[in-house]
């Protein structure tokens, strides 16, 4: 099953301008804001794991019929590496039944864009 989805930055920073830490801790993990505070622009890289927190969103809903939070949907990676995908949910393990969660995400300076695979 694949899931798609975009936004655009722009979005993203009016969210972290209006509702601050309280929309960050809503959304992200601690591991997720770390990385992204770390990067010289972080509204691109929290608006790129949005995006694939929606896009495994959409995914895991149509193939397994389970709505995760954003909180569940875990995205790690290091730039110049792929992105990789962990759901923090307990007994997940038992739905996924040893599939696996592919992701692609991108952004550039108005968009991100995130692809989600469950096979």
């Amino acid at each position: 099953m694949v899931g798609v989805d975009i936004v655009q930055n722009r979005r993203i920073e009016e969210a972290i301008d209006r509702f601050g830490e309280k929309f960050l801790r809503r959304v992200f993990t601690e591991k997720e804001l770390e990385y992204c505070t770390s990067q010289r622009n972080k509204v691109p890289c929290l608006a790129a794991r949005w995006a694939c927190k929606e896009a495994v969103l959409k995914a895991f809903y149509q193939e397994f019929g389970v709505l995760l939070r954003f909180k569940e949907i875990e995205v790690l990676g290091n730039s110049g590496q792929p992105a990789r995908v962990l759901i923090r949910r307990e007994g997940i393990e038992e739905v996924l039944k040893g599939r696996e969660i592919l992701v692609s995400i991108s952004h550039e300076r108005d968009y991100s864009v995130a692809v989600a695979l469950i096979r």
